[in-house]
């Protein structure tokens, strides 16, 4: 485990600030952009900061491209523990959210039972459109062609009720998967956004299968998406 690196007050604001941008955007910002966000005079001082950062280590600078900041995934980790294993994404002034990450589902427990959590992500709420009660890690590529990639932790805001077309997050007998909703007269269908996968059909109540009952619940919308890469 690498030490934590020693930042300045600056240093720190603008390591979240590039943190902030790709988790909005997917991309890092442009030194034009940190220093019209911080108040620099010019992009030549967002660049002086950001070489300090990456001298410690906790940065790379990729040439030829104004967004090329890599963050280091060793560093992210030393400095997200070293918090109390919480993420840190904003600047202080906006709201945060904590919000808990639920990994593997036990069958049958509650979603957010406190042997789910993995641990907890401090965000700011303006991410989402909507204010999302737990991140939950996606595993498997069903739903890749709606960007939702394994490993990425999806946003979610518990609900009982979906509309046609909305991403959820259902429960069905042993198994808690991500699909995009579709209800008919006679069946609840979940969708992927791949090829490679099956709709799963849910016969309604009174409806009969193929497959026979299915225990089916729905656990909530997808408010919002974060590309985990850097925190692995």
């Amino acid at each position: 485990m690498p030490e934590t690196p020693k930042l300045t007050d600056r240093q720190q604001q603008i390591l979240d600030l590039v943190q902030s941008a790709i988790e909005r955007t997917g991309a890092p910002p442009t030194r034009a952009e940190i220093a019209n966000e911080l108040g620099f005079k010019s992009a030549n001082a967002a660049e002086e900061h950001l070489q300090a950062l990456a001298r410690k280590g906790v940065i790379e600078l990729v040439g030829g491209t104004s967004r090329g900041i890599r963050l280091k995934s060793d560093t992210l980790r030393a400095l997200n523990e070293s918090r109390g294993r919480q993420f840190s994404l904003p600047l202080p002034s906006l709201a945060q959210l904590t919000l808990p990450l639920v990994g593997r589902v036990a069958a049958g427990a509650p979603i957010l039972a406190l042997e789910h959590i993995e641990q907890s992500y401090l965000m700011e709420a303006s991410m989402f459109p909507r204010r999302p009660d737990y991140l939950l890690k996606v595993r498997g590529m069903s739903m890749r062609d709606a960007g939702i990639m394994d490993g990425d932790l999806l946003a979610v805001q518990k609900a009982k009720e979906a509309k046609n077309g909305q991403i959820v997050v259902a429960r069905l007998g042993d198994e808690v998967t991500v699909k995009r909703f579709r209800r008919t007269k006679t069946s609840i269908e979940l969708l992927p956004e791949n090829p490679d996968f099956k709709t799963i059909v849910v016969p309604l109540p009174g409806q009969r299968g193929e497959g026979g009952e299915v225990e089916f619940e729905l656990e909530g919308l997808a408010v919002g998406l974060i590309r985990n890469h850097m925190l692995m």
